[in-house]
């Protein structure tokens, strides 16, 4: 914006959303967050990490292809990683072929967390969001979080 132009204001409409959501997205995560560490002792970080690894081969991936995946700078994964080695539930590996890549793994109870902490997850994800929602608001959501997701990968890549 230069000194001479005007802002462009939000219509009533435009100011709608944006109170919608910014009023929304931290009440609904703050609870699903609650229901995680009262019922699994995970915070969403953790969660986010064992949910990653608990879907790939082997149950270990490339950290740096893992701050990639979850948009998170390699200094915030390795603080994340450090607390959750502390606890026994990852561990740090060097990557045999190439000696140069470290890997994160999840140990038995990392396995152990995400497998007990999920079903209740899932669930207070639906009591929060999904069971709120209809199925075309759902749609909807699903929609706009991509519009999102595609707009500010591109951003990144054109930094890179």
């Amino acid at each position: 914006m230069t000194p001479a132009s005007e802002p462009r204001w939000l219509t009533e409409a435009e100011q709608d959303a944006w109170y919608a959501w910014r009023r929304m997205f931290p009440l609904v995560n703050a609870e699903i967050a609650r229901d995680l560490g009262q019922d699994s002792g995970l915070s969403e970080a953790d969660y986010d990490v064992l949910s990653v690894l608990g879907s790939t081969d082997g149950h270990r991936m490339r950290i740096s292809a893992l701050a990639e995946l979850m948009q998170w700078s390699r200094s915030r994964l390795s603080h994340q990683l450090t607390r959750m080695e502390q606890r026994g539930i990852v561990r740090r590996e060097d990557v045999a072929s190439d000696g140069r890549g470290a890997e994160v793994v999840l140990t038995g109870a990392g396995v152990a967390a995400i497998t007990d902490a999920a079903p209740l997850h899932v669930e207070s994800v639906r009591r929060h969001l999904i069971d709120v929602l209809s199925p075309q608001q759902l749609q909807t959501l699903a929609e706009v979080g991509e519009v999102f997701r595609h707009r500010f990968s591109a951003h990144r890549k054109g930094r890179d």
